[in-house]
């Protein structure tokens, strides 16, 4: 049995997209490990069906947490039986890269995103050249690729004319009931990070008629709570930290809509498609979208979101506007939300998945 091991620098707990293709490839026979870190907060590792590890760092943030951490990975995957080692995105790719090299060992690059491209390094220059100096290094000798659309696959092949596979980020299709919508919150899930609009939807709250349910936690937590205490919204924006997968199905499904928006600084915004995006149309959830390319094209062809061409804050509350307000468009959106998660799902995406391992070994 052929043995696969993925690193992450997150909390192996609450990444879906890992959930998903670590199981995916245990039921297709092989032995796969997740390899991430422990937070000081850490709950109990869920049992799944592949292994899982988490590494200690005594530096939980910052430049010392990604030294530590690398070098930390780097030993351990030194030692660990292995026929394949997969880096997930760019900050766990340098010992992915030694460790195979001094082993002998096939290495796959999981690119989420264009890493150098997302605001928070975009626009710090030192940050951005360390990092580009990395990609660099590291991508070109990197053989086998996918990433989770079209524009990010061809933005790699024009920086380092390799090509990468698709597989798109989409979540399991699972059976969805619609419950009686008892107040109608809107939902924003994932990281609360630089780039994700916190500075104008924060605002913009002031003139929608509904809670604001933030799920997750990130590099501009405390910013955003700052903003919701200067706009005197407190008991408007809830802030939930991150969720277990489960718990956090079940709060989406209970939202009346979800927000997806990004900053243009950085192109790795630009050309996303954030795990949030689908995971609302799959809980039956109407949205507020950016009108970027990957969501353009999504939208054309099923229309399940409100987009908006800009993020000020009186853009965004008309937009949730509409969505709380107009229940003609909310059911037209919400009924199409079903019929694309029967075609938009992971049981579809883990096939190509499933055929790109397949052909490395």
């Amino acid at each position: 049995m052929k043995t696969l091991i993925f690193t992450i620098t997150n909390d192996c707990t609450f990444d879906q997209r890992m959930i998903r293709i670590c199981h995916s490839l245990a039921h297709s026979g092989y032995q796969v490990e997740l390899v991430g870190r422990k937070e000081k907060n850490s709950i109990p590792l869920k049992p799944q069906s592949f292994r899982q590890k988490r590494l200690h760092c005594f530096f939980q943030k910052g430049k010392r947490f990604y030294i530590e951490y690398n070098l930390r990975l780097f030993f351990y995957l030194l030692f660990k039986k292995a026929d394949l080692i997969c880096a997930i995105d760019l900050d766990t790719i340098l010992p992915v890269l030694y460790a195979t090299r001094l082993r002998g060992i096939k290495r796959v690059y999981d690119a989420h995103e264009l890493f150098c491209e997302m605001k928070e390094i975009a626009t710090r220059p030192r940050i951005y050249k360390f990092w580009k100096r990395i990609e660099r290094l590291s991508v070109p000798r990197f053989d086998h690729n996918y990433t989770v659309n079209t524009p990010i696959a061809e933005e790699f092949r024009k920086m380092y004319g390799k090509h990468f596979e698709v597989i798109r980020n989409m979540p399991l299709l699972r059976p969805l009931s619609i419950p009686e919508k008892k107040e109608r919150y809107i939902l924003y899930q994932g990281a609360v990070n630089e780039g994700r609009s916190f500075e104008t939807l924060i605002p913009a709250m002031k003139y929608v008629n509904a809670k604001l349910v933030i799920c997750g936690n990130g590099n501009f937590m405390e910013q955003a709570k700052q903003l919701r205490a200067d706009h005197g919204l407190e008991e408007k924006i809830i802030f939930r930290d991150k969720l277990v997968p489960d718990e956090l199905r079940e709060v989406t499904r209970n939202a009346w809509a979800g927000v997806t928006l990004f900053d243009k600084e950085g192109i790795s915004n630009y050309f996303s498609l954030a795990n949030r995006f689908s995971d609302y149309f799959h809980g039956g959830l109407p949205q507020l979208c950016v009108d970027y390319p990957v969501y353009r094209e999504i939208n054309n062809q099923y229309q399940i979101a409100v987009l908006i061409s800009d993020l000020e804050p009186d853009t965004i509350a008309k937009g949730l506007n509409t969505l709380l307000n107009n229940d003609k468009l909310y059911n037209e959106l919400q009924a199409n939300c079903l019929k694309a998660r029967t075609t938009l799902n992971w049981q579809e995406e883990e096939k190509k998945l499933i055929s790109f391992y397949s052909n490395i070994l």
